[in-house]
């Protein structure tokens, strides 16, 4: 249950880290598209306004584009649904405007927007803004001459708004890909997660003494979680393996110890025994029984030091060993004798 319980964790911080910076990145581009889509509807609608504007100029002229009449003719024969045309010089002054006859009523509009931007850069626009004359929403496009500025105004209408929208598929687009996405990252998550459940797994049971489950390779992945899991769980076994042997020569080690120690140990109790049964034994025999007693102490001396260093064999480092060249002149014949003289 605790392994279940964190491997869900798991998946659940690894899904809301990589999905949270997806959804942010979706979010951000939508919110992109959307004013790329707005600002690519608007340079449409300012593209139309400006070809009005330049077919006007190349109508009537520098000089016609002044003369009330000839301006008046031409928006009558080239309408557009609720188009407002006004000639405005560099100073702000309006010249002359389709709506608005009395042009004295009519502010200065070198302060507006577009106008300050087609002075600065030939052509400008201005989003919405209500015309303090009329008194309704336009969207206004300038486009600078030499003596004059011709500006074209279309009303805010209800259809006007509607084909400014920005178009919402791509929306429905992300959302489809998102989710798509969203899908193929939970089972990638979850298929993460129960291999490293499963590697979890093997790790509390070998730190518990648990049982292990050897079937667990079976479930482990063909990529480079699968063999970085195999690795570790192979180390472990070799690691286990390494202590059980060295667990078995400690135990073959300490019995054979006891055994050599129990050679010695029953010659020097023989001997003894020998003295003590019999006090009028002769001297030189005597001697030669205590001789042997001192020869099996010193051999017995020797198996215990031989004990102590094997012992400490695990705290040696290999190459401590692997580099010594100290060796122990040994006298086969001595042993021998010595052996017999035992019997």
């Amino acid at each position: 249950m605790v392994t279940v319980s964190r491997s869900s964790v798991f998946q659940r911080n690894l899904l809301l880290s990589i999905g949270g910076v997806f959804l942010l990145f979706a979010i951000c581009f939508c919110i992109y598209q959307y004013q790329r889509e707005k600002e690519y509807k608007i340079d449409i609608l300012h593209s139309r306004l400006q070809m009005y504007n330049y077919d006007i100029m190349q109508v009537l002229g520098e000089d016609g584009i002044t003369s009330r009449r000839q301006f008046l003719s031409y928006v009558r024969q080239h309408p557009l649904n609720g188009l407002r045309v006004s000639v405005i010089d560099r100073q702000g002054r309006v010249l002359l405007d389709s709506n608005e006859p009395h042009l004295d009523s009519l502010d200065n509009h070198l302060g507006r927007t577009e106008i300050r931007q087609a002075l600065c850069d030939g052509n400008g626009f201005d989003l919405k803004r209500m015309s303090q004359s009329t008194h309704e929403t336009y969207f206004y496009s300038a486009t600078r001459f030499k003596r004059v500025i011709v500006r074209t105004a279309v009303p805010y209408s209800a259809e006007l708004t509607q084909s400014l929208r920005a178009d919402n598929t791509y929306i429905y687009f992300s959302i489809a890909l998102t989710l798509l996405l969203g899908s193929v990252l939970y089972i990638s998550t979850r298929r993460i997660s129960r291999h490293i459940g499963y590697l979890r797994e093997f790790a509390i049971n070998a730190e518990n003494g648990e049982p292990l489950d050897h079937e667990l390779e079976r479930h482990l992945p063909d990529d480079e979680l699968g063999d970085i899991s195999h690795t570790i769980i192979m180390l472990y076994w070799k690691l286990r393996h390494a202590e059980e042997d060295k667990a078995r020569l400690k135990r073959q080690l300490t019995q054979n110890a006891a055994h050599e120690l129990k050679t010695p140990a029953m010659s020097i109790h023989g001997y003894l025994e020998s003295i003590l049964d019999n006090p009028n034994m002769p001297e030189d025999k005597k001697k030669h029984f205590l001789e042997r007693c001192y020869a099996q102490s010193r051999r017995m001396n020797k198996l215990l030091l031989d004990m102590s260093a094997l012992t400490r064999l695990d705290e040696m480092d290999t190459n401590h060993f692997r580099n010594r060249e100290e060796y122990q002149n040994v006298d086969v014949v001595q042993i021998v004798r010595s052996i017999l003289d035992d019997r």
